[in-house]
């Protein structure tokens, strides 16, 4: 479940950062009052910590057993 969430944390990281690539335009940052915002801020750091958590998943044995 954890990597779920981080997953799709992940996801809205890379969509903002899409956003803010292609059109200069922070999405977090208008939907939670400004950059400095500490709604803002929260999310920024829950996308960062989820990011770190999906690098576990390059070292994970994922291979399913048929028996």
């Amino acid at each position: 479940m954890l990597d779920k969430i981080a997953l799709a944390l992940v996801i809205i990281g890379a969509a903002n950062w899409g956003s803010i690539g292609l059109f200069q335009f922070d999405l977090v940052a208008t939907l939670f009052g400004g950059q400095g915002a500490l709604l803002s801020r929260i999310i920024y750091t829950l996308v960062a910590l989820a990011g770190i958590w999906c690098i576990s998943l390059f070292f994970r044995d994922t291979a399913v057993s048929t028996t």
